[in-house]
């Protein structure tokens, strides 16, 4: 491929006093940087300087930028047509790809799909259908959840600044449980226990329609829901009616080692919701999840004027067979093997480093101050993070506390730039340290 790039007068600093013109403050932007163009893991900026993405749009790109399979996919949709809207004239694409994520999913009973736009389309619409099958409006989620920036999402998701400030009040019926995290104290009987008492004191179980969960807190902090957790919750839920949401809006297409991260789990999900890469880079979400349960929407319940679009569902589809081809969850696990033994090997040697967790090739650093107290140091995050970058590597903070550096680098990036990457990253902290 054509690695040349583009000639061009444009800076990002020139850029960014454009954006700060014209685009609404809300936007936030993690670094002042504008990509002119990327290859794999690799990006390219207006001013010509290279880095390495380990933040892959946020957990979009595990196929990578540009992957040559998914552009020549749509590139030949493009050529047949690229919207009709599907509840008005269907196609096939999207009935294949509801088949083949049907197949994957967890559990041994029929399933059926309904594609969405984004992510935070895809919970709303779980907890529509969940409502719809149940007829109870409850729902119940966890501390540190990040669910969406919609008014229904954020009423879900479990941290206040920056996404919650000021656009409250949030629709109602919707509660929060504890996460467990035993690095803060939260064990798993804890968290369930928080369930109980939500029971007694804030709802009836028998008006909670669902619990929804990440199988790994996203925004949160890359924190793992245990399976233990997870079988007990699964309890809970069928011993009051209660059906079970897995929101794998970052988790899902392959980032944690399985398509799903709940095949993970010890139970199956009744419904779950996807996004991000699942289509490569193009607009695209899904709710999956039990036939009977997904049935209870009336015709017209469901759906959307971009919902499922042709683009992104030949996209999708050829992600399917990327992930097919080139054998990436066994790449994935080979990946995370790596980058947590480099996270560990940096751990070492960096006594802020308080813990490396994650789940396949999803995972996390989070640091703290010295002293007996071990309070999380969001400074030194936010210097480690900008450090990298001016290095050439891209990385993104997240976490209640901000204090946690995530890595999502593209499945399909070369050890070679895997380790580049992690010495940036060792260089990082002993610059900044």
């Amino acid at each position: 491929m054509n690695r040349e790039l583009p000639i061009t007068n444009l800076t990002n600093a020139a850029l960014m006093a454009r954006r700060q013109a014209a685009v609404a403050r809300g936007v936030g932007q993690a670094h002042d940087i504008f990509v002119t163009r990327g290859l794999n893991a690799e990006v390219w900026d207006v001013e010509g300087r290279r880095y390495l993405d380990f933040a892959g749009g946020i957990a979009v790109l595990n196929t990578g930028h540009c992957h040559p399979q998914i552009i020549d996919a749509v590139k030949a949709q493009l050529d047949q047509y690229t919207h009709t809207c599907f509840q008005v004239l269907a196609y096939e694409p999207y009935v294949e790809l509801a088949e083949r994520l049907n197949a994957l999913a967890p559990g041994a009973f029929t399933k059926k799909t309904v594609f969405l736009s984004t992510g935070a389309e895809a919970v709303e619409n779980t907890v529509k259908i969940a409502r719809a099958y149940t007829k109870r409006p409850g729902i119940i989620a966890f501390n540190g959840g990040y669910h969406g920036r919609t008014l229904l999402t954020l009423g879900l998701t479990g941290k206040v600044a920056p996404y919650k400030t000021g656009f409250g009040p949030f629709p109602g019926e919707m509660f929060h449980a504890l996460f467990p995290n035993e690095l803060y104290g939260v064990t798993v009987d804890d968290a369930l226990h928080s369930v109980e008492l939500l029971f007694k004191n804030d709802i009836e179980a028998e008006r909670v329609a669902a619990f929804i969960i990440e199988p790994v807190q996203g925004e949160g902090g890359f924190h793992v829901a245990p399976n233990a957790f997870i079988a007990g919750l699964k309890a809970l839920a069928d011993r009051h009616g209660i059906l079970l949401i897995a929101d794998e809006v970052q988790t899902g297409a392959g980032r944690t080692g399985t398509w799903f991260a709940s095949e993970q789990w010890p139970v199956a999900p009744d419904l779950i919701a996807s996004a991000k890469s699942l289509a490569g880079g193009f607009p695209l979400s899904a709710v999956i999840g039990r036939a009977e349960v997904m049935d209870a929407p009336a015709p017209g319940g469901l759906g959307g004027t971009y919902a499922g679009s042709p683009i992104g569902c030949a996209a999708a589809l050829a992600v399917l067979k990327t992930f097919e081809e080139d054998r990436l969850l066994q790449r994935c696990q080979a990946l995370g093997e790596r980058l947590r033994a480099g996270l560990k090997a940096i751990a070492a040697r960096v006594p802020a480093i308080g813990d490396v967790r994650g789940l396949g090739a999803m995972l996390a650093i989070e640091l703290f101050q010295g002293g007996p107290t071990r309070q999380p140091d969001a400074d030194l995050t936010r210097r480690v993070v900008t450090e990298a970058a001016r290095r050439g590597l891209i990385l993104l903070s997240c976490g209640t506390h901000g204090n946690v550096i995530r890595i999502l680098v593209p499945l399909t990036a070369p050890d070679a730039q895997v380790d580049e990457g992690l010495q940036i990253l060792a260089d990082s902290f002993a610059a900044v340290s």
